[in-house]
């Protein structure tokens, strides 16, 4: 267990004051009032985070001290592989082929993709997210005309036929 003594909670406390951003004050603040006695519930209520975050707070305070607390760790979300003129180039010479009528499948796209990239992934998501992102939208043949009578019909009229052939 990470005990923070009332000494400490002061020094975090000085710290809060000249801090500008929110998620450090409210990780310091959380930190302070563990140091102050208060438990994980309490402070769950007062900063809003979840009481095992305020653990984990504590112990990177006391292995890392008020830097660690200050230091915003995310990663940042842009993990894109092309530019959006670089996805179009990519998509053109796709648009072009069906345009002409030929079938494209995701397999396809996603190996050039790949390839492209110099990346091998097992699925696929990165694709149909790039490709509802330029607007492209699945196209698959239907397996029965929607217009086709059904099967009661079609023998009825098979009947009729050959009653009127004979």
């Amino acid at each position: 267990m990470y005990r923070i003594k009332k000494a400490n909670a002061e020094e975090i406390r000085e710290e809060m004051k000249s801090t500008k951003e929110a998620g450090a004050y409210r990780r310091l603040q959380a930190v302070a009032l563990r140091g102050e006695g208060l438990k994980n519930n309490q402070i769950a209520q007062v900063t809003g985070f979840h009481p095992d975050w305020v653990g984990q707070l504590s112990k990177l305070y006391c292995n890392g001290g008020i830097n660690a607390l200050l230091a915003d760790n995310r990663n940042g979300g842009n993990h894109r592989n092309m530019t959006d003129a670089e996805e179009e180039a990519f998509l053109s010479s796709f648009e072009e082929a069906a345009q002409s009528g030929q079938i494209i499948t995701i397999a396809e796209i996603a190996a050039a993709y790949d390839k492209l990239t110099g990346k091998e992934r097992e699925s696929k998501s990165t694709v149909y997210y790039l490709l509802h992102k330029h607007n492209w939208r699945v196209i698959t043949p239907q397996r029965v005309h929607p217009g086709k009578a059904s099967d009661e019909v079609i023998e009825t009229s098979k009947k009729l036929t050959q009653s009127l052939k004979k």
